[in-house]
């Protein structure tokens, strides 16, 4: 008999609450094993009434992180999160998770806008909460991840808040969608209901080689999103000169990288940390 190990037990949660519906027994689980650590809520977007989670560290100077959650465009609260943030800010790192506006009362591209006044939020407030400004790294997990790498492939959206991709240190993807058309999903035509734009919605049709490095990380016994989403992206980026690392868990589905990223002890976060400080330090030459 195999043992399962208490991460493989935490997936196969994962796995049943959320087929389930069970969303927030799910989280409340995983907060209940995170960090005591509380976030403050700032109010970033005044005009959209949207919010971020602001969870500082005793580091001073810190690299920040904006993290988006995921949850087919539709779905999540920053609240939920907390187990994510708690994770990094004990890392030393100051972390955010701002909400967005959600599908389909806000299709593509309305949450693309709110994540980049998120992160010009963050660029314009890092200081003041112990973090440096110019060491901003965006993080997502599923929906999170897409559009996190689209925030930094696609310049139009930064460009609005009078930003570019490269004022961005790097991106972390965990299970991400970026190469996924056609698009067959009812639902998640809900979500990109023009089918115009369906071209402009993947990140990997945004780079061109003005992105900062990528750190991709997928499992390979994900069903929900597959693996080649993350292997289209990366070989894109790499055609356009763009460091991208590819990180691929053999026995990970599509919550178990998020598990294992935000775990005590993760070697997964641990890496994503070494990483984030290598592209920092090369970003200060």
């Amino acid at each position: 008999m195999r043992i399962a190990t208490p991460t493989r037990w935490l997936t196969v949660l994962a796995t049943l609450l959320l087929l389930c519906g069970c969303r927030g027994a799910y989280f409340h689980a995983l907060n209940a094993r995170a960090p005591e650590r509380a976030g403050e809520r700032v109010v970033y977007d005044p005009r959209e009434d949207l919010s971020l989670d602001l969870y500082r560290t005793d580091t001073p100077n810190a690299p920040v992180v904006v993290f988006f959650y995921g949850g087919s465009w539709r779905n999540g609260r920053r609240e939920e999160y907390r187990f994510v943030a708690a994770a990094l800010a004990e890392r030393g790192v100051l972390t955010l998770v701002p909400d967005y506006r959600k599908a389909p009362a806000h299709p593509f591209p309305d949450f693309m806008q709110d994540a980049a006044r998120a992160v010009a939020w963050a660029r314009a407030h890092a200081t003041r909460y112990g973090g440096d400004p110019e060491r901003i790294f965006v993080i997502g997990h599923s929906a999170g991840a897409h559009i996190a790498a689209l925030l930094a492939s696609d310049a139009r959206y930064l460009a609005a808040e009078h930003l570019q991709p490269r004022d961005l240190a790097g991106v972390v993807g965990l299970s991400g969608p970026y190469d996924f058309l056609p698009i067959r999903s009812a639902e998640v035509r809900e979500v990109f209901d023009d089918e115009t734009r369906w071209p402009a919605s993947q990140p990997v049709n945004a780079v061109d080689g003005d992105e900062p490095p990528f750190l991709l990380v997928h499992g390979l016994k994900d069903r929900l999103v597959e693996p080649r989403n993350s292997e289209s992206l990366a070989r894109r980026l790499r055609a356009n000169g763009i460091p991208a690392r590819l990180h691929e868990l053999p026995d990970a589905g599509h919550v178990g990288t998020l598990v294992d990223f935000a775990k005590p002890g993760s070697p997964l976060l641990r890496e994503a940390m070494q990483w984030m400080e290598e592209q920092a330090a090369t970003k200060k030459r």
